[in-house]
């Protein structure tokens, strides 16, 4: 089956869970779903000023997440279209974008070095990881949503430990409350001796 847009790049695909529906992002700003049993794109995702780089289904396939080079993350109704919301506070491309396995955390990585988790309830940012010394390519959850994996053009992957005792004390320095809470229900806390000295990740692979 060849499914065909009318744009010049397709920059990102993804499948939904039940595997019949395919979204894809493009060089036309837009978000496009398609019926897989059918190869008809039955809806138009409308709202990104600039290429759509990156694009996730939710856990239940109900809402769509896309990453821009216009600096934002927004959040769809497959169902309907519609957008439900943005996520703004990067400055920069945003090159990738995931959900969290619960559906209730969004992660996204972008060209200042930069990775930011966000609350999909509130559309707050719960915080910002830093230590990859170039653009951050890639952003993808386990499959248990307790560690985020990385991959940047500085050659490294990282793996963050997301219940760290010292990623949960960055709440105080990013003024960030609800993030130890957060955590805390989100999945149990492992011993600190699994973080390595930089308080950021717990290994970081490079890539040769």
């Amino acid at each position: 089956m060849l499914l065909t847009e009318d744009t010049e790049n397709i920059f990102s695909v993804a499948f939904s869970s039940d595997g019949k529906t395919l979204a894809s992002g493009n060089s036309g700003n837009t978000v496009r779903l398609w019926n897989i049993a059918t190869g008809e794109m039955f809806k138009t995702l409308r709202g990104h000023t600039n290429w759509v780089f990156s694009v996730a289904f939710s856990p239940d396939g109900q809402r769509l997440v896309s990453g821009s080079w216009d600096k934002t993350v927004r959040l769809w109704d497959t169902d309907t279209g519609q957008q439900l919301k943005m996520f703004t506070g990067h400055t920069s491309v945003v090159w990738s974008v995931d959900f969290s396995p619960d559906g209730l955390t969004l992660v996204s990585g972008n060209e200042n070095k930069t990775i930011r988790i966000w609350n999909i309830g509130t559309g707050a940012q719960i915080v910002t990881l830093t230590g990859h010394t170039a653009p951050v390519k890639s952003v993808a959850f386990s499959p248990d949503g307790v560690t985020l994996a990385s991959g940047s053009k500085d050659g490294t992957v990282r793996l963050w430990a997301l219940t760290s005792p010292l990623l949960l004390k960055k709440e105080k320095n990013n003024r960030r409350r609800s993030w130890k809470r957060f955590l805390q229900n989100y999945a149990p806390v492992p011993s600190i001796s699994s973080v390595t000295r930089n308080e950021r990740t717990i290994m970081q692979l490079s890539i040769m």
